[in-house]
């Protein structure tokens, strides 16, 4: 098997975890390529495995069976990147903090890896929101797994996001700015501007507003099979776009449209582990005293 690894440093409790992660993996004869980033940093503080390869951002990664993302949420967007429309599987260890979408724990690591090996798991696919602007913002890798913004740049007044629907007009935002998730990025910025929770099959966007002027203005759900299309206005010559953690200044004028991108992420989930298990641990969902003691939170 061809296992590649991306990662982001990670505190010294989890550095045995992840040695033993490394020796299992060249126990069972695994082709081990590590992103040269990564493998510069556990160079220092591990004993890699005699064969262990390097790989890049411009290397293909195209023969590899799974990626394994280690770190936190973050570091599995990033992965994501990498992975882009070949489609490889992609399981996520949380060494992080929050690990929502980085689910296998560093304690889980030797059971998880069994049960990959075996076979003893599922693929999630996880729709992703593709960003298209004149010019180009994002230097060809302009898709992403959680969500698009619109941002206000630094301590400039607000902004004005006229905002379209398949070419109708549907509102002119006044706010900080606009955010376009995905059911997967709902539990993410768009849930902290009062949007709602989407299970990862709904086939739907949340065109949420950041701190909107006017109250009323509350997010919308559309279907994802949308062109959601965006003109700015503002006092500032520039703004912010952000998609998922790489965000870029822009100048007034761009033209900006969203929309489902044409592949997926596929994300390997095991047994005992499935959003709305995930909602309760992570996001501490429904956590009551009178709820029954079987009912885990």
């Amino acid at each position: 098997m061809k296992i590649a690894i991306l990662g982001k440093p990670f505190d010294d409790a989890s550095l045995p975890f992840v040695q033993n992660l490394l020796d299992d993996l060249a126990s069972r004869q695994t082709d081990i390529l590590v992103v040269k980033s990564f493998h510069d940093y556990l160079t220092q503080r591990l004993n890699l495995p005699a064969g262990v390869s390097t790989f890049t951002r411009d290397d293909s990664l195209r023969g590899v069976q799974f990626v394994l993302s280690i770190g936190g949420d973050g570091t599995l967007l990033d992965t994501v990147t990498y992975v882009g429309s070949l489609q490889i599987p992609i399981l996520g260890i949380h060494t992080g903090r929050l690990g929502f979408l980085a689910t296998v724990t560093p304690d889980r690591i030797a059971q998880a890896m069994d049960a990959l090996f075996k076979g003893h798991f599922v693929l999630e696919d996880r729709s992703l929101i593709r960003v298209e602007t004149d010019p180009d913002a994002f230097g060809g890798i302009n898709f992403g797994l959680n969500e698009f913004s619109i941002l206000k740049r630094d301590t400039s007044s607000m902004i004005v996001v006229h905002t379209y629907i398949d070419g109708e007009y549907l509102n002119s935002y006044w706010a900080d700015g606009l955010v376009v998730a995905t059911p997967t990025g709902s539990t993410g910025y768009s849930l902290s501007c009062g949007g709602p929770v989407m299970l990862p099959q709904t086939n739907n966007f949340i065109i949420a507003p950041v701190c909107p002027h006017n109250l009323n203005v509350r997010p919308i759900i559309v279907s994802d099979r949308s062109v959601i299309s965006f003109e700015i206005e503002g006092r500032s010559n520039q703004f912010l776009l952000s998609l998922d953690s790489r965000s870029v200044a822009v100048d007034a004028g761009v033209q900006i449209a969203v929309r489902r991108e044409s592949f997926s992420v596929r994300l390997v989930k095991f047994n005992h582990v499935n959003f709305l298990s995930t909602l309760r641990s992570k996001l501490n969902w429904g956590l009551d005293r009178r709820n029954p003691a079987g009912i885990p939170v």
